[in-house]
């Protein structure tokens, strides 16, 4: 139960029914081709290729839009990138078509061009071009596949962002945890922390390019900010307080977090750079995990001051603190989506603990997934889906991500055990 880990130790130191989803957009997602020839031209259609296959990978996780498999003998010729055959595409069952092209520059990097159409009407949606590194064609993949995902939806697009989470290998005190940071399809791992102190709740900056975490180096945890170009990092309080559950602003300005100075925790509130924090609540008890609204006007919290772990709401500046959670058990760990609309917790009860959502103004509570051991929601940057660590009868713990409309939760697969994740907003 890693999400409690931080509240013992300060201490001792039926889902409702959902919407009925409209059935997924079908779209035709053929080979990218390219203008060069010979031997260059060749080797565009393999980079194209893969991009295809990413771009298919990438849409086929979503529940809103369904890829056809590509096919190397749906071969398009370049002018027919914008001005596709809308007839062969609708006799395959498409709404929707994503055509491209790959072409070589003569400084060694490639233009890789995407265009969306509305096959049914046989008009564009939306086109897009990036110049990029002759090995970033991934990159380039997950931009085109949120260029469709948003001109099919009108939702952000997932695919060019990035997850955190705690790493975990090993088991009992042999057991480390590290944090690590991959691209949202899980390649490009990488690791932050080397493993040799406990690490708990990354959480990016808006645009990925900080992280604040929690470490135990000092042997009480403390929260640090690293940054992820340079690797630099620095505690984000001076003095080593205890500190912990940290979360940007959503304009990066600002990290909410909670500190301990005395015998009960609070929130507070500190520049990204750092400075004097300001202190945002004062009942007694624990005050924790903190998460922004999207317009950085409110906050919504966790507090066990009325007896049980509830959540709250304030103003930014700590005024006007209300409760919203009366369903019956303990609720924790909020994040606002970024579309405001929702706020996903954990509720744990007798049944377990379970990732649900509600409303700012605590109505509307629908449950997501059916536990028992579901914990730590984090947003996509569409609104249209949450992460969420899950830990098996067997203690195994893997990252997971669930529609809103309760659907079956899908492993996202890592290369070790995994926890306390989170998904970071579309990079620029």
């Amino acid at each position: 139960m890693k999400r409690l880990i931080l509240p013992v130790l300060l201490l001792g130191l039926a889902g409702a029914a959902q919407a009925q989803q409209p059935a997924a957009t079908v779209i035709a997602v053929p080979p990218l081709t390219s203008p060069d020839s010979g031997d260059k031209g060749n080797q565009m259609l393999a980079v194209g290729w893969n991009v295809t296959q990413a771009i298919e990978a990438d849409l086929r996780q979503t529940a809103e839009v369904m890829p056809l498999r590509p096919n190397r003998d749906d071969y398009y010729s370049y002018p027919e990138v914008t001005a596709p055959t809308f007839s062969k595409w609708r006799s395959k069952g498409a709404k929707a078509l994503v055509t491209g092209f790959v072409q070589g520059r003569s400084d060694g990097r490639l233009t890789v061009g995407c265009y969306v159409y509305d096959a049914d009407k046989g008009r564009e949606l939306a086109r897009k071009g990036f110049i990029i590194g002759a090995n970033d064609w991934r990159r380039a993949a997950h931009k085109c596949s949120g260029l469709a995902y948003t001109a099919i939806t009108g939702a952000p697009g997932i695919f060019d962002t990035r997850i955190a989470y705690v790493a975990e290998n090993g088991v009992g005190e042999a057991r480390t945890r590290r944090i690590a940071v991959m691209d949202s399809d899980g390649q490009n791992q990488r690791y932050l922390t080397s493993g040799d102190a406990m690490v708990l709740t990354p959480r990016f900056s808006p645009k990925a390019s900080q992280l604040a975490y929690v470490s135990f180096a000092g042997g009480r945890p403390a929260v640090r900010v690293a940054n992820l170009d340079s690797g630099q990092e620095r505690p984000l309080v001076a003095g080593d307080p205890i500190s912990f559950a940290p979360r940007f602003s959503p304009d990066g300005s600002r990290i909410a977090f909670s500190m301990m100075l005395g015998a009960n925790s609070d929130i507070y509130v500190v520049g990204a750079n750092g400075g004097l924090p300001q202190r945002l609540t004062t009942a007694p008890g624990i005050d924790t995990d903190p998460s922004f609204s999207p317009d950085g006007s409110k906050i919504v919290f966790e507090s066990d001051r009325g007896g049980t772990q509830q959540l709250y709401v304030m103003n930014a500046d700590g005024t006007g603190q209300r409760r919203i959670s009366f369903g019956g058990g303990w609720y924790a760990a909020p994040s606002w989506s970024p579309d405001g609309e929702w706020i996903a917790f954990t509720r744990r009860g007798q049944d377990g603990r379970r990732i649900g959502v509600l409303k700012a103004d605590g109505s509307g509570e629908q449950t997501l997934t059916s536990g028992p051991g579901d914990e730590g929601p984090s947003w996509a940057a569409s609104s249209r889906e949450i992460l969420f660590q899950r830990t098996a009868a067997n203690t195994r713990t893997g990252l997971y991500r669930v529609a809103l409309d309760g659907s079956e939760p899908r492993q996202l697969a890592t290369p070790q055990d995994g926890s306390d994740p989170d998904w970071s907003g579309v990079a620029d």
